[in-house]
C-alpha cells in the first residue's frame, strides 16, 4: 500500500488512494479522482469540508461529498457562471453574489470595470476560509475595496432587500440539498425577480442535462415564470457528474424604451481583447444555449407560455 492509500484508508470517501464521488443524485454512476495528499478534513456549521492534492487536477475541494471544483478545470464554471449573466447585462453596476464561497465566480465579476459594488452573501464562512487558504488563485477577489462580504443566508439576505437594488444575481450553489435547498425553491426566484432592475439578470447552477432533466424544465417553467425570458446554457465540466453542468439565466423585463430582445444568448456588450480569460469568449456564450435536441424540445414545451414584457412601473424608476 502507498503512503497516499494509507492516508486516506479510513475515509468511506476514499478508495486504494483514489477520492470516490458516489451520490444518490446520479445513481450509477461514480467520479474519480486519484490522491496525492490529504490536506483538510473538517466539519463547518453546514456541511463536511475536504481539501485534497489529486494527482493531475491540482488541489480539489469537497463539500458533503461531492466536488465543488480542481484547479484544473475550475476556470469553466466560474467564468461562463460569471460572464454569462455580466455580458447579458449592458452595464452592471449593482452585483449580488449569493453562495460561491470559494470566490471564483467573485474574482470574474471584478474584472469587469463598470461595477460599483458586489455584494456577496455566503452561509459557510468555513468554506470561505479554506480557499483563502489552499486556494488563493481562486480567493483573490475578498479584498477588493468594491466587495462587500456578508456570511449569512443568502434567501433571507434576498427577502430583505429592497426592490430594484441589482442589475445582476449570481448564484453560485451547490446542489439542492442541505444548506442549498431554499435557492432552488419557486419562491426564491420571485424574490430574486422583485429585487432586480429593470433589464436585470439572473443566472443560478442549473445542474447535469443528461440527470435533471426534470428539475430543468421545471425551472424554466415555473421559477422563470415571473421573467421576460428564462434560458439554460450549458459548459463542459469535466470533474462534475456527466461532464457537464448548466446555468439558468432569466431576464426580468427590460424598461419601455428597450428594443432589444430579452433573450441572453447574446451579448450586450463587446468583450475585451485584454480580459484574462482561459474559457469564457463571446463565441463560448452563444454556444451555451445550442442545447441537444431532447432537452431543447421540452424546453422549448416548457417556456412556451406568454412572459412579461413590462415588470415595472414609472414609480419603480
Amino acid at each position: 500500500m502507498s503512503a497516499a492509500e494509507a492516508a486516506v484508508g479510513g475515509s468511506e470517501l476514499f478508495e486504494n488512494g483514489w477520492f470516490m464521488e458516489k451520490n444518490s443524485q446520479w445513481p450509477g454512476q461514480a467520479n474519480s479522482l486519484k490522491v496525492k495528499e490529504i490536506l483538510l478534513q473538517k466539519r463547518t456549521k453546514y456541511q463536511d469540508l475536504i481539501v485534497f492534492e489529486s494527482t493531475d487536477w491540482g488541489k480539489v475541494l469537497v463539500l458533503d461529498g461531492v466536488i465543488q471544483l480542481t484547479e484544473k478545470d475550475e476556470m469553466s464554471y466560474q467564468e461562463m457562471m460569471a460572464h454569462l449573466p455580466m455580458f447579458s447585462h449592458k452595464e452592471p453596476k449593482q452585483v449580488l453574489i449569493i453562495g460561491g464561497g470559494d470566490g471564483g465566480v467573485l474574482r470574474e465579476v471584478c474584472k469587469h470595470s463598470c461595477v460599483e459594488q458586489i455584494t456577496m452573501c455566503e452561509i459557510d464562512g468555513g468554506v470561505v476560509e479554506a480557499s483563502k487558504t489552499y486556494f488563493p488563485s481562486v480567493s483573490c477577489a475578498f479584498d477588493n475595496p468594491k466587495v462587500n462580504l456578508i456570511i449569512d443566508d443568502g434567501v433571507g439576505f434576498a427577502e430583505k432587500s429592497a426592490e430594484n437594488s441589482f442589475d445582476v444575481v449570481i448564484v453560485d450553489s451547490s446542489d439542492p440539498v442541505g444548506p442549498a435547498e431554499k435557492l432552488f425553491s419557486k419562491e426564491f426566484y420571485t424574490c430574486v425577480h422583485r429585487i432586480l432592475r429593470p433589464g436585470g439578470v439572473i443566472c443560478s447552477q442549473g445542474e447535469c442535462l443528461w440527470i435533471h432533466a426534470d428539475l430543468i424544465e421545471e425551472m424554466i417553467r415555473e421559477h422563470g415564470a415571473p421573467f421576460a425570458s428564462a434560458e439554460y446554457a450549458s459548459m463542459q465540466m469535466p470533474t462534475y457528474p456527466s461532464g457537464q453542468i448548466g446555468a439558468f439565466l432569466a431576464r426580468k423585463a427590460d424598461e419601455p424604451s428597450t428594443t432589444q430582445a430579452p433573450s441572453c444568448r447574446v451579448p450586450r456588450r463587446s468583450v475585451p481583447a485584454d480580459l484574462p480569460l482561459r474559457y469564457y469568449s463571446e463565441d463560448m456564450h452563444a454556444a451555451a444555449f445550442a442545447l441537444p435536441a431532447f432537452l431543447a424540445a421540452r424546453l422549448q414545451g416548457a417556456g412556451a407560455k406568454k412572459r412579461p414584457t413590462l415588470s415595472w412601473t414609472a414609480a419603480d424608476a
